[in-house]
C-alpha cells in the first residue's frame, strides 16, 4: 500500500528531484561536486527539523528554491565542498559499503540455513 505524503513532502521531494535533474545538466567533471552539494545539503537539514515545523520546513524550502535557481544557471560550472562535506561523502560511502557487506552477509547466512546453497 502507498504511503500518503502531505503538501509540504511533496514539495520537499519535488525541490529535491529539481536538484538532482540540475546536477545532470552540469560539465561531468564537475557533477558529482553537485551531487554531492545537493545529498549533503538534504540530509543534513532533514536531520535539523522536525517533521513538525512546517513554518520552517516551508522557510527552508523558499530558500532551497531561490538556491537552486542560482544553481540552476548555465553559466555556474562547479561548486565548493568544504571539508565536512567531503567527510560526510567518505562516511555516507563506508556506511553503504558496510550495509552491502552486511546484507550480502545475511543473504548468505540465509542459503546456508536454508540449506539452498549452489
Amino acid at each position: 500500500m502507498a504511503v500518503r505524503l502531505s503538501g509540504v513532502q511533496k514539495q520537499v521531494l519535488a525541490l529535491y528531484r529539481r536538484a538532482l535533474r540540475m546536477t545532470r545538466t552540469k560539465p561531468p567533471a564537475t557533477r558529482t561536486k553537485f551531487l554531492t552539494y545537493v545529498t549533503y545539503t538534504f540530509h543534513r537539514n532533514a536531520k535539523l527539523v522536525s517533521p513538525r515545523e512546517f513554518s520552517t520546513i516551508e522557510y527552508m524550502i523558499r530558500q532551497g528554491t531561490k538556491q537552486l535557481e542560482m544553481y540552476e544557471n548555465p553559466a555556474l560550472r562547479d561548486c565548493f565542498l568544504n571539508e565536512e562535506m567531503a567527510e560526510w561523502v567518505k562516511l555516507e560511502a563506508n556506511r553503504k559499503r558496510v550495509a552491502a557487506l552486511n546484507g550480502w552477509k545475511g543473504a548468505e547466512s540465509e542459503l546456508l540455513a536454508t540449506g539452498t546453497t549452489n
